[in-house]
């Protein structure tokens, strides 16, 4: 048996909170669209989501994820580690430095609800 799923990421306190919901295929217009009826705590929206895939075979007791795709985040602002540096913002430096310790070159700064800045990694896709 296989069965698909989108997990919708929302800003959280600590940790993003997030809400799975079934889905039928990795469809991202319908993920979008169930994106909009989503809310969490402090009315917070989601900033993305992702899909996964979990498979049970007729012998396994629980299912496992199979496949898991990037994040798809919902607009945001695409910006390299060279463009925070040359904003010269002494806000960012914790930014930068986060930045640099981790090796991202790239980060989305998302405003959809509250603010959220993620590394945006390979086969991350900005809506």
């Amino acid at each position: 048996m296989k069965k698909h799923f989108v997990t919708f990421l929302s800003p959280g306190t600590l940790v993003s909170e997030s809400t799975i919901k079934e889905i039928e295929s990795w469809d991202t217009s319908k993920a979008v669209e169930m994106s909009k009826k989503i809310k969490e705590r402090h009315a917070a929206t989601p900033y993305g989501f992702y899909f996964s895939t979990r498979e049970r075979g007729e012998k396994d007791l629980d299912s496992k994820q199979t496949e898991q795709s990037g994040t798809y985040y919902l607009g945001g602002e695409v910006l390299t580690l060279k463009q925070v540096k040359a904003k010269k913002d002494p806000n960012d430096r914790i930014l930068i430095s986060n930045m640099e310790c981790n090796n991202w070159d790239k980060i989305v700064i998302n405003k959809n609800s509250w603010k959220v800045t993620q590394p945006l990694r390979d086969g991350d896709v900005v809506i």
